[in-house]
């Protein structure tokens, strides 16, 4: 089932608010563990209540976990199924050879670089 553009991005919005949250705030990546229909709710994502909920807080090996496309796959596929699997890493993980020169320096510089995974910000 293939999200409509505007769903679409209601979803990546909300994604990208709870993996920023997660990685901001301890006890909002605690209660992912402990509550992780409320905190997903939290962050505009809602899920029926007899839904199944996987927290996958480490990367799939071969999948880095900006790769958005593999989290809205996974979210149609929750949709049809009842089972919604979300990527959300204990730490951001940077891929360096996707960044450019101006963007190191802005790292090393404390620079304001977008770091959510759909780079709606730059």
């Amino acid at each position: 089932m293939a999200l409509d553009p505007r769903k679409r991005a209601e979803f990546v919005n909300a994604y990208t608010r709870a993996l920023i949250t997660a990685w901001s705030s301890d006890a909002y990546a605690a209660r992912l563990s402990t509550d992780a229909r409320g905190a997903l709710a939290e962050a505009g994502l809602q899920i029926p209540a007899d839904a199944e909920i996987v927290i996958q807080r480490s990367v799939p090996s071969g999948q880095h976990e900006g790769n958005l496309e593999v989290q809205v796959e996974l979210w149609e596929a929750g949709l049809a199924t009842g089972r919604y699997e979300f990527h959300i890493p204990e730490t951001p993980q940077i891929d360096m050879a996707e960044l450019s020169e101006g963007d190191l320096s802005d790292v090393a510089a404390g620079g304001t670089s977008c770091c959510c995974p759909c780079s709606c910000c730059t």
